[in-house]
């Protein structure tokens, strides 16, 4: 009997939606991250089934079309119609820059998820790897994932006052590394690191989010390792010197 290709992740699609929101509050998180929490009733059937899930920001543009970014939702709860939003402080773009100017009353118009790629809850230990750019979606995995789980984190920032702390049921080791934001595209600092990590016993899964260059150096890294690819997702949240750029495939 031909045996069956075990399913790791499964893939659903969500009804594209736009929906106009409002800041209900601006918060800096660290020097290099503010967070933005934004409020609707277009959020009474927002869905978001995955931490590393992305949505559209419509941002003011020069011309008649907005400038589109992409971003993680850092968390939602439906019943208080609220979405919250971390913007990594590192670039001069749209975003940024709309981010940093926001106050209570500004409005936005988000689109999105378009879909969500889950992970199968059937690992012994989840290996999280991410620079800034990553964080918010690193903060959501580790925050939702369960009891009995083990978590290993591994975060490029500029500086100690730049690391996050999170909450989680599961058990957590974290691991951070300091480098200039100028050196985000650099493999070294997070390849060399990573050459650090044991990979535990049991079943693992290691996702990976960084500059495209530096997703594919650590996932070739972990496959040498032997670890299978089938159980690694890296992805290139952003490509030097491309604005509005990136490889989520890595293809």
């Amino acid at each position: 009997m031909e045996q069956v290709a075990e399913q790791i992740i499964t893939r659903h699609r969500h009804e594209l939606k736009r929906r106009e929101l409002t800041v209900t509050s601006v918060e800096r998180l660290t020097p290099h991250m503010l967070r933005l929490t934004f409020t609707g009733e277009d959020l009474a059937d927002f869905t978001s089934l995955a931490p590393d899930d992305h949505i559209k920001l419509l941002l003011p543009g020069d011309g008649d079309k907005p400038e589109m970014r992409d971003y993680t939702p850092r968390s939602f709860d439906i019943a208080r119609r609220e979405l919250v939003v971390d913007f990594a402080i590192h670039d001069a773009g749209p975003a940024t820059a709309w981010a940093l100017d926001a106050k209570n009353g500004d409005t936005l118009m988000v689109g999105g998820p378009r879909g969500s790629a889950v992970v199968a809850p059937i690992f012994d230990w989840w290996m999280l790897i991410a620079d800034e750019t990553g964080l918010p979606a690193m903060g959501r995995w580790v925050e939702e994932l369960p009891e009995g789980t083990q978590a290993i984190t591994l975060g490029a920032v500029p500086g100690a006052e730049d690391q996050q702390d999170w909450t989680t049921k599961a058990s957590h080791e974290a691991h951070w590394v300091h480098r200039p934001v100028a050196q985000a595209a650099d493999s070294a600092p997070l390849l060399d690191a990573a050459q650090e990590l044991a990979l535990p016993e049991g079943r693992g899964f290691i996702w990976i989010a960084a500059e495209a260059k530096v997703a594919r150096a650590l996932r070739d890294h972990f496959e040498s390792r032997g670890h299978p690819r089938t159980q690694i997702k890296a992805a290139g949240y952003w490509i030097m010197g491309q604005a509005d750029s990136s490889d989520k495939a890595l293809d």
